[in-house]
């Protein structure tokens, strides 16, 4: 094999060029995956199906096409893996779920669609928690997920198996989904890139939530990038775009990094950030001050965080419940915990009282471009599978505190149909990666993704993790 093994740790838009450029071919940057694989991933449990033969064939024509000097798509002939959430056409996706074990899509979910349109190549499936429900990744069929910086940590939920395989360098770049932070928890666990698009650009059918698969679009939840770059980010979320339909959204270009405005909400009361998190990002904030962007901590939007916290909890949860099995729900119940009851109009009462605090957000962006606020306020915690939601726990600075408070803030800004662009920004003091959510008004994307990178290049960026 001619390639060397740091190709594997490339973004997808080098290793595409490298394909087109005759620097290595489809088939063995492919191979060095799978080798790759077939060593790390035991210690990882990342990746959680193959079909090699499939994708082997599919390399090797990728490599005919290069060599016969075709019209090539932006990702030709790159290997990815795909979070078992989405359909994919002839490979099993299960959504974390025993009732789906032998479920295989004749379909593939229109975000898969599409990047395969583009050249990428779908080779495997990477592990989650069942129905995408946690924010740690494990399920009684393929076991438990560990964070490539630390195997006694938890790589996030619920794409965990995603962005450990980008991370640990076993897939090019993921497609995940966030409903409550489903794509910025893992991002930021494993120190890579994740960007949660504004509600409603990206189709989101093809999620797999219910044992009859993704055949409805949800309240709230979103599919996103994962790679290892932000430009990454940026080419697969304009690949991904909704083409046609009703939700039809043209996003702004970016602006500028030098002439934003950026605010920073980096603690509150409302939900503390951890010792060990919060240096973190008050460094990455000084260097983003020190190339000139003009930065606000004081600046909050108008509203009441415990109450946008409470709304939102509601809502997501009301989404969730409606394609959660029955017997999902009677665990749930099992657990104690408050499950809303849900009529069209109590979602309307509470849609209604969401939409004023969209509009809150929308008076603050008026005089800002972008607001950088926590992710999490832990950085990658332990391994916990006891209980659910409701009896579990959190260590932070020396103090228990309640497991939901992980999801204090991602759900500040989901409920809101908000895009937020997660950069790697550094370690903890135990060498655990820390991020925190680049959030901008509805139909900012670019902007995000563009402000991230520039953070991200302030260091340390995306770093090799030590189960690599």
């Amino acid at each position: 094999m001619s390639i060397n093994e740091e190709a594997a740790f490339w973004s997808a838009t080098k290793q595409a060029k490298g394909i087109r450029d005759g620097e290595f071919s489809s088939r063995e940057l492919l191979e060095l995956m799978v080798s790759r694989i077939e060593s790390i991933n035991p210690k990882l449990n990342a990746v959680v199906t193959m079909d090699l033969e499939q994708a082997r064939a599919m390399a090797d024509s990728a490599d005919s096409r290069v060599l016969a000097g075709e019209d090539l798509g932006p990702l030709h002939g790159v290997p990815i893996t795909i979070k078992d959430a989405l359909e994919t056409s002839g490979i099993r996706s299960t959504g974390g779920a025993t009732e789906l074990h032998n479920h295989v899509p004749d379909r593939d979910a229109p975000v898969v669609k599409a990047v395969k349109e583009a050249g990428a190549i779908v080779f495997g499936k990477t592990n989650l928690p069942r129905w995408s429900g946690d924010i740690q990744s494990f399920n009684d069929m393929f076991g438990t997920t560990v964070n490539p910086w630390n195997s006694e940590r938890v790589p996030g939920g619920s794409s965990g198996g995603a962005a450990a395989a980008v991370s640990a360098g076993l897939s090019s770049f993921e497609i995940g989904t966030d409903i409550g932070g489903s794509v910025r928890f893992p991002a930021s666990f494993c120190g890579i890139y994740g960007h949660k698009p504004s509600f409603g650009v990206v189709p989101s059918t093809g999620y797999i939530d219910h044992v009859l698969g993704g055949t409805t679009e949800a309240d709230v939840n979103v599919i996103g990038p994962m790679a290892r770059s932000a430009d990454d980010l940026e080419l697969l979320l304009e690949l991904m775009l909704r083409k046609d339909g009703p939700l039809v959204t043209s996003l702004m270009p970016a602006k500028e990094v030098g002439s934003l405005k950026v605010a920073a909400w980096l603690d509150d009361p409302f939900c503390p950030v951890d010792s060990k998190v919060a240096p973190v990002m008050d460094a990455a904030v000084k260097r983003l001050e020190e190339t000139g962007v003009s930065v606000d901590r004081e600046a909050r939007p108008d509203i009441d965080p415990a109450e946008a916290f409470a709304l939102g909890s509601w809502l997501v949860t009301s989404a969730m419940l409606q394609s959660m099995p029955e017997q999902t729900l009677e665990e749930l119940s099992e657990e104690g915990g408050a499950l809303p009851q849900v009529t069209h109009r109590s979602w309307l009462d509470n849609h209604t009282r969401r939409e004023a605090i969209r509009g809150k957000w929308g008076e603050f962006f008026e005089g800002y471009d972008a607001i950088i606020m926590p992710i999490s306020p832990v950085s990658p915690f332990p391994h916990d599978h006891q209980g659910g939601f409701t009896s579990r726990t959190l260590k932070s600075d020396g103090k228990e505190r309640p497991y939901l408070d992980l999801i204090r803030w991602t759900i500040l800004t989901g409920m809101a149909y908000l895009p937020s662009t997660t950069p790697p920004i550094g370690l903890d003091t135990d060498g655990l990666p820390v991020s925190f959510q680049v959030v901008g008004p509805y139909g900012a994307d670019y902007t995000t993704i563009r402000l991230a990178k520039h953070i991200g290049e302030q260091g340390p960026g995306y770093q090799r993790p030590p189960l690599s």
